[in-house]
Parts: structure tokens; C-alpha cells; sequence
């Protein structure tokens, strides 16, 4: 059985004859997405179980839409798989300067962060 999202708001009974369910959305309304020129990303490597290396985008501000818009094209520039959740994209492997690069030219604020 797949688990609920905690964030997700359901209605159980209502005894109101006025109750409008329409109105009462599953709470998808997210974070309006800031302009590139106002977004600080900071892309750091995380070493993984197994010697796994991982580039991590960290400091996205806006929808989760708009993050996995951004993680899909980044993977896409990479040539290798990955996720993007929790307001951080993670790209497998060490992609760092590809990335930063190619934030820069979409106008990112963006930074190789970590050691």
C-alpha cells in the first residue's frame, strides 16, 4: 500500500450541507519560483555508499516543478541519471564544473561549495 504524504490534507467526514470539497485541494500550492539572477545555488560533492561520488545543487528557491524542470536538464546535460527532491538536486557522479558552468549561461547565482 503506498504511504500518504504527511503534507497531504484529506477530508474524513463533513456534517456541513455548505461543505465545497473543490476548494479543499490536496495542498499542491508551492513556492513561487524567484528569477535565475536571484537564486544562490551552491553545488557541492557528496560521497555516497559504495565509493559513489554525487554533485548536489543545494539553494533552489521555487516550485518542486520548477526543481525537477531544472534536475531533468541537468541530467540531460550530464549524460547520467539522478533526482531532484527535498530542494536539492543530485546528479551522479563528479559533474561540478559542467554544472556551475551551465548555470551561469541560464543566469544562476552559482558556486562549487564544500571541499
Amino acid at each position: 500500500m503506498a504511504k500518504k504524504k504527511k503534507s497531504e490534507k484529506r477530508i474524513v467526514y463533513s456534517n456541513n450541507p455548505d461543505f465545497d470539497p473543490s476548494g479543499f485541494d490536496s495542498g499542491d500550492e508551492g513556492a513561487e519560483t524567484s528569477p535565475p539572477s536571484q537564486q544562490d545555488l551552491r553545488v557541492w560533492l557528496d560521497r555516497k555508499g559504495g565509493g559513489k561520488t554525487a554533485t548536489v545543487v543545494k539553494g533552489f528557491a521555487g516550485s518542486e516543478e520548477d526543481l525537477k524542470e531544472l534536475g531533468r536538464e541537468l541530467k540531460t546535460l550530464c549524460g547520467v541519471g539522478g533526482t531532484a527532491k527535498n530542494e536539492e538536486i543530485l546528479i551522479q557522479g563528479d559533474h561540478r564544473d559542467k554544472v556551475v558552468d551551465h548555470l551561469k549561461k541560464q543566469g544562476y547565482g552559482a558556486k562549487k561549495a564544500g571541499g
